[in-house]
């Protein structure tokens, strides 16, 4: 819940906060009772371990305050550098940061940037990495390759993190890099359906692509043999197609192979057409808003059965718009390990203080809210995206210390 679509530029954790009696915002304890999960200090309720829906990847480099700031700064949407006199650490994505990942490498939480970023060089990048992503409270990542240099790969994460990896094949990534073999257009059509098909044999669960705006219906074969053939001549190589005609037909292509597909769309309402197009043919669609998307996303996945959304920043927002088990938890988090932590442990304190208060007012019984919780952290991305059962309830306990 970190960045917007391809680009997820998103605060973490989000700003204005929901009201809460006072006592809310206790300190989250690890649950002795189910490894990776986070509880609040009240019995019968746990955060079980997540599903990340949605996660960018991660870098092998060790990094300095100036490479870590660039990247708060891009969680937090800046173009440019912090204020006079402070650093993006001067921000709420900064406090998170420092609250919740120095215990996770045996530095005092709230130290200082410095003591932080030289005890995270001291362990070094993969060892610190492996702490911070073991700690988080995550079971399970879906991760789109690609989007950082350098990245893990996905064996590499799910070896840094003992927990289970899976792919998302962002369309138009694929697209560029069947063309680097490509010398017609035809030849490229025909290259770019089998990749589609055979994505499944890779271990991948799902497609992303952002697809513009969204017409009723596919392309005719006409306007995209034509689409294909000026890309073609016009792209660098490894170059991503960026034409709508041509984006539109990859798209209706992969909705052949049942896979998921998530479209990334800062503003969801531009896609009702396409949504309500697409009912009945069997391919689950899952909307990434954009930041202040959120509530219209909820929205299309309420009134369309083959439609799913992001939980977001805010969940007591999206919770009172969709069916519980149209929602899914993602962090968005690119380049650093420290984002996948934020992003989790907000989610955590998000929904235990959101239980507590359903709880306390009356709305659900404890086992229900524990239910809601259990289909947004894992149980319908399980579903949606058809992982294994055990997916997002084996993550390693959250730990406070070095290991």
């Amino acid at each position: 819940m970190l960045l917007d679509g391809p680009e997820r530029r998103r605060s973490v954790p989000p700003g204005p906060r929901h009201p809460r009696r006072a006592g809310a915002d206790r300190p989250l304890a690890a649950s002795q009772d189910e490894p990776g999960s986070v509880a609040d200090e009240e019995p019968g309720f746990a955060v079980p371990p997540l599903v990340d829906q949605y996660g960018l990847g991660l870098s092998h480099a060790d990094i300095g305050l100036g490479a870590f700031e660039s990247h708060l700064a891009a969680a937090v949407g800046s173009r440019g550098p912090a204020a006079p006199g402070t650093t993006f650490f001067d921000s709420w994505l900064g406090l998170a940061v420092r609250r919740w990942c120095p215990p996770l490498l045996g530095v005092e939480p709230h130290c200082t940037p410095a003591h932080y970023l030289a005890a995270r060089r001291a362990l070094g990048a993969y060892q610190a990495t492996r702490l911070l992503l073991r700690g988080c409270g995550v079971g399970t990542y879906l991760l789109a390759a690609g989007a950082v240099q350098a990245p893990l790969s996905a064996a590499e994460l799910a070896s840094a993190t003992g927990a289970p990896t899976y792919e998302i094949v962002p369309i138009q990534a694929l697209a560029g890099q069947v063309a680097d073999g490509s010398h017609t257009a035809r030849g490229f059509l025909a290259a770019a359906a089998d990749a589609l098909a055979g994505a499944p044999a890779r271990r991948a669960v799902a497609f992303a692509i952002a697809p513009g705006p969204l017409p009723a219906a596919p392309p005719d074969a006409r306007a995209v043999r034509e689409a294909a053939e000026r890309w073609l001549r016009a792209r660098a190589r490894g170059a991503r197609p960026s034409d709508p005609v041509l984006l539109r037909h990859l798209l209706w292509s992969a909705l052949t192979t049942g896979l998921p597909i998530q479209l990334h769309c800062p503003e969801p309402d531009r896609v009702a057409d396409f949504l309500a197009a697409t009912v009945g043919l069997g391919t689950d669609l899952v909307l990434l808003p954009g930041h202040g998307g959120h509530r219209s996303a909820a929205r299309l996945a309420a009134a369309f059965p083959h439609v799913y959304t992001d939980v977001g920043p805010a969940p007591w927002e999206t919770l009172r718009l969709a069916p519980f088990g149209k929602l899914l938890f993602s962090t968005g988090a690119r380049g650093l390990p420290e984002l996948y932590v934020v992003a989790a442990r907000q989610f955590a304190a998000a929904m235990t203080r959101l239980a507590a208060e359903w709880c306390a007012e009356g709305v659900c019984t404890p086992p229900q809210a524990q239910r809601i919780a259990d289909l947004v952290a894992f149980g319908t991305a399980r579903r949606v995206y058809r992982l294994p059962a055990e997916a997002g309830s084996s993550a390693p306990a959250p730990s406070s210390a070095r290991g």
